[in-house]
């Protein structure tokens, strides 16, 4: 899925689809990835590509990232969505606070301290919470950043107040619907109330997603991710069980790697691991998502049959979700 510019954005079946060229979204998360993994391994020496395609996505004019480019590696825009600014800022975050290439780290760090002031004025919740996330990675290992640690604070307290807005015993969410890379909300309360001490925060967090992980618990008992069909539903309405992607199975994963390290306990890795077996078939096709062999992840599940194209997203949630599971099985061990 990469060439020398960067990670192809789509394929047809598990060829990569040139038409649709590339997206800092997707070369972010391959970054994020390459972060994961352990020293030593080859795949990292990919971080200097897609390091190397958010540093060209960087424009100074507008102090935003650009979200996509065409395979002639033409932009198509002067900047993209605030969600992929955020998921951005994500990734250089975390590549901030990497010990094991200092070059790399010291770049990122530059890049995140330019791109962050422009969150201020955003208003994605999810933005936020991609923001939050890179700030879990990049905070530790520059302490006295003051304006970062101020927008950490400024805006878990928004996602906060979008909880007190839209709440109810019934319905414990931040939005009067759910829509995508849900469970990444309540992951970045967990991660930031942990760090800052906030523990009403972090108790924000595990309380959407004990309610999330029901939600996305299929009567049977496997993991049945919120639909992108219902997206755009009447509000606070039961969720449609397709078209299920695995970004959602990913960012369950992840959430539940955040509960345990702040709240141990068995419901956390029973959750996680329900979500990474949707992805080998305990979902509710019995189809599997991943096809082992060769790596590559289907686009997620229609109503009669699995998506056969197999773009960056699909692959690299399935990656990055393994790479949390070995992080938190020995977690639970201990």
């Amino acid at each position: 899925m990469c060439d020398d510019t960067g990670l192809f954005q789509h394929a047809i079946h598990a060829i990569p689809d040139r038409l649709h060229g590339y997206c800092v979204d997707d070369n972010a998360r391959a970054l994020l990835l390459c972060c994961a993994l352990p020293p030593g391994t080859p795949e990292k020496a990919l971080a200097q590509r897609f390091a190397s395609f958010i540093q060209h996505a960087w424009n100074p004019d507008t102090a935003r990232f650009r979200n996509f480019m065409g395979y002639s590696r033409a932009w198509l825009e002067p900047q993209g969505s605030e969600d992929s600014h955020g998921r951005t800022l994500w990734a250089l975050g975390v590549c901030a606070g990497r010990r094991d290439d200092p070059s790399l780290a010291r770049w990122a760090a530059d890049r995140f301290a330019d791109a962050l002031p422009s969150v201020e004025g955003f208003t994605s919740p999810r933005a936020w919470a991609f923001t939050l996330l890179g700030l879990a990675g990049y905070a530790p290992a520059h302490p006295d950043h003051r304006e970062a640690e101020r927008l950490r604070l400024i805006l878990a307290e928004r996602l906060i107040a979008l909880l007190h807005t839209y709440a109810s015993d019934d319905w414990p969410w931040f939005e009067d619907r759910l829509t995508y890379d849900n469970a990444r909300l309540c992951e970045a309360l967990i991660r930031t109330g942990q760090a800052t001490g906030q523990h009403h925060q972090t108790r924000a967090g595990l309380q959407t997603l004990r309610w999330l992980l029901a939600v996305q618990t299929a009567p049977e008992g496997h993991f049945r991710p919120v639909g992108s069909e219902g997206f755009l539903l009447v509000s606070r309405s039961t969720p449609r069980p397709f078209d299920q992607q695995p970004v959602e199975a990913c960012a369950t994963i992840a959430a539940c790697l955040a509960a345990q390290q702040a709240a141990p306990e068995p419901l956390w890795t029973e959750q996680a691991q329900a979500a990474l077996a949707w992805f080998t078939g305990a979902n509710d096709l019995g189809v599997a998502v991943v096809d082992v062999p060769t790596g590559s992840c289907r686009d997620g599940l229609h109503p009669d049959r699995a998506n056969e194209n197999r773009g960056a997203e699909s692959v690299l949630s399935w990656l990055l979700a393994l790479a949390d599971m070995h992080t938190l099985l020995p977690l639970t061990i201990a």
